[in-house]
């Protein structure tokens, strides 16, 4: 195992499958993102706009280097169909160093 504090998984949800392909397929393609897994039939409770809410949701595990983490917000921020969408990156302390090493080569490498 590797130390991974140049590594991030940014967690977003979608509001169903075809959303979170496309916005998992646009990260890979630009490169911002390693790998985007898809985690259908997530419920979410939140309060918006004053009122209570419960949503069936997608959740995207993005996996990338903080170096890219600009590059994640800003695709989410543009595409995403939410007036907020759900950006929250978590550090990654430890990992594989084979998986940690591919990773960094998917997401530095060019187009």
């Amino acid at each position: 195992m590797t130390d991974g504090d140049d590594y991030l998984l940014v967690l977003s949800t979608c509001p169903d499958n075809a959303v979170a392909g496309r916005l998992a397929t646009r990260l890979v393609e630009q490169r911002a993102a390693a790998c985007v897994n898809i985690l259908s039939a997530v419920r979410s409770i939140y309060r918006w706009a004053d009122k209570l809410e419960s949503s069936a949701e997608v959740l995207l595990l993005i996996k990338t280097r903080r170096s890219r983490y600009e590059a994640v917000e800003s695709l989410l921020k543009s595409e995403h169909p939410y007036e907020l969408p759900e950006i929250i990156a978590v550090p990654i302390v430890r990992g594989s160093s084979p998986y940690l090493s591919w990773i960094n080569e998917m997401v530095n490498a060019a187009p």
